[in-house]
């Protein structure tokens, strides 16, 4: 069964090109859905590693937020368009891994997941078979997440915590 619509912010779009992973996003939701800003600071540096699966991946994806966008002086514009987006199509999760937009969105209600929750939520469904590579090549791609956090996940999942910072 999958978990209805989501808006997806750069961030974890990043994080999961990374990994080669941004086919769980269709996997795991009925409908991905990014505003435009987000698909201009995902698209801006056609030079990245990752642009093209990006855009690939992204570019029928893309809906433009219909409401004046009061958000932009508490959260940057990316964000601050996914909450508007995930508001007016009265979305499932918003994406999103920034610590201070994610409170903000919390705050206004939106129900928010990130990186890590889905890639935990793929691993109980099969889509995933082991975390501990995925958290690597974060590291190794300068995807910096908690250590600690990544070995508490590992240890609930069976798997074997792993030194973060020898990869660094």
């Amino acid at each position: 069964m999958k978990n209805g619509i989501v808006v997806a912010d750069s961030g974890p779009i990043f994080s999961l090109a990374i990994i080669e992973r941004l086919d769980l996003l269709d996997l795991m939701f009925d409908e991905v859905k990014i505003p435009l800003a987000v698909w201009k600071e995902i698209t801006f540096d056609k030079s990245q590693q990752f642009y093209q699966y990006i855009h690939d991946f992204f570019q029928y994806k893309i809906q433009e937020i219909e409401s004046f966008n009061e958000l932009t002086f508490t959260m940057d514009y990316g964000e601050s368009e996914s909450v508007i987006l995930y508001k007016e199509l009265n979305a499932n999760f918003l994406l999103i891994d920034d610590k201070k937009a994610r409170n903000i969105a919390d705050y206004l209600e939106v129900n928010c997941i990130g990186t890590l929750g889905l890639l935990i939520a793929s691993k109980n469904t099969g889509f995933v078979k082991a975390l501990l590579p995925l958290f690597k090549k974060f590291y190794t791609n300068k995807r910096y997440y908690s250590p600690k956090l990544l070995n508490t996940i590992l240890r609930q999942h069976n798997e074997k915590p792993f030194d973060f910072q020898s990869l660094l």
